[in-house]
């Protein structure tokens, strides 16, 4: 089974990346195929979700959405079932999180609170939103032993996951009030697939389109895959694919994908 999360920075203007790219893995072999894709940053309403081109592509879909900003979506191979839209009990009018199950296995796709800087009304919310999804994964976790929690987090684990970490201290993605609730995920029983094999130095997902910052590597791994207990035994390895970052207009972020040894079948 294989589950990837990418932030596509418009869904509109990324379209034909996202199904070229889902054509690609599958062209490598049935073993490399995509399960279930987390998008985030749509960036479009409801009605205007392209659900037609994932169905023609052999993909069913779930979508939450809203003008201009947010929305995220799950791609997946077969249909999902228990679908939910935003936090349950946390009031938000911001399209973030959306969850369903495959087989056995719960999937989470959210776009966390960017946070704009430490000061401001929106790291406050930010603060709130992260306080919320704690309480409820954790609910899910109980109910879902077979968990991945994967998306656009918006906060780095520690320095390894800046090209500056120096320069960047500090500073939004990187404060210690983000990375404290990030780590408070890893206390429920979450496990940062990526970190669970060997990985090269400067590994991002992230490069600001200003400055040649994709060129001189200058990132930051933003976009994470955590994982259960019992996901963890199966994870067979866990890379960001920065091909996509090559493409003519591309997203700012890049597709991370984890592999697991259980096929979607043996699950369900």
């Amino acid at each position: 089974m294989k589950l990837a999360t990418w932030n596509v920075n418009s869904l509109t203007v990324r379209l034909p990346q996202v199904i070229d790219w889902l054509k690609a893995q599958e062209a490598l072999g049935p073993e490399h195929a995509i399960d279930v894709l987390a998008l985030q940053e749509l960036k479009m309403t409801d009605d205007k979700f392209p659900h037609a081109a994932f169905t023609e592509a052999g993909y069913h879909a779930q979508w939450f959405g809203q003008k201009t900003y947010n929305g995220v979506a799950l791609i997946s191979r077969t249909p999902g079932t228990d679908v939910i839209k935003n936090i349950p009990g946390f009031e938000d009018d911001m399209a973030r999180v959306i969850a369903a199950t495959y087989g056995d296995v719960r999937v989470i796709g959210a776009y966390f609170p960017n946070g704009q800087a430490p000061d401001s009304d929106k790291f406050v919310y930010k603060m709130k939103w992260l306080d919320a999804l704690h309480r409820w994964v954790k609910q899910e976790m109980a109910t879902h032993p077979q968990l991945a929690l994967m998306g656009d987090y918006n906060i780095t684990f520690d320095d390894l996951d800046v090209w500056d970490p120096v320069a960047l201290a500090g500073t939004i993605h990187c404060t210690p009030e983000e990375r404290a609730h990030l780590n408070a995920l890893i206390q429920l029983g979450l496990h940062d697939s990526f970190r669970l094999f060997e990985q090269a130095a400067k590994s991002f997902s992230w490069w600001d389109y200003r400055d040649f910052g994709f060129k001189r590597n200058r990132g930051l791994r933003i976009d994470h895959i955590l994982v259960t207990d019992a996901l963890k035994t199966q994870a067979t390895a866990c890379v960001i694919d920065k091909l996509p970052r090559k493409n003519e207009r591309p997203s700012d972020h890049t597709p991370v994908v984890l592999s697991l040894s259980n096929s979607l079948a043996q699950s369900q």
